[in-house]
C-alpha cells in the first residue's frame, strides 16, 4: 500500500505505568497488587490493514478467476440425432408399400 500503515492506530484505555511509578506502589505496600505495567489499548489500525489486505488479495482472486472463466472454451451443444422410427412403424410401412405394389 505504498508505505501506509495503519497499525499504530489505537485508543489508549490505560496508560503504561513507569517503572520508577510501580517501584513506588511497592515501597508504599510491598504486599499490594500493582496494576499491570502494560498499556492498556483497543489497536484498530491492525484491523484496519488486515480489512485492507483482504479486500485486495479476494479483488485479484475475483478477477483471476473471471479472467479463467473468460478464457474457457465453450462446447457447442450438440445436435439433436433423429428420433428413431419404432420397429412396428417400419414393418407397418413395409406391408403398406407392398400391398400399393400389388394393387397397381
Amino acid at each position: 500500500m505504498n508505505g501506509v500503515d495503519f497499525g499504530d492506530l489505537k485508543v489508549v484505555l490505560q496508560k503504561s505505568m513507569s517503572e520508577e511509578a510501580v517501584a513506588a506502589a511497592l515501597a508504599e505496600d510491598p504486599e499490594a497488587k500493582v496494576a499491570a505495567a502494560a498499556e492498556v489499548a483497543i489497536r484498530y489500525g491492525a484491523f484496519i490493514t488486515v480489512l485492507i489486505d483482504f479486500t485486495i488479495v479476494a479483488l485479484a482472486i475475483f478477477v483471476a478467476i473471471k479472467v479463467m472463466n473468460s478464457l474457457q472454451k465453450e462446447e457447442e451443444p450438440e445436435p439433436e440425432k433423429p428420433a428413431e422410427v419404432p420397429k412396428e412403424e417400419v414393418l407397418l410401412t413395409e406391408i403398406r408399400d407392398l400391398l400399393a405394389k400389388q394393387k397397381s
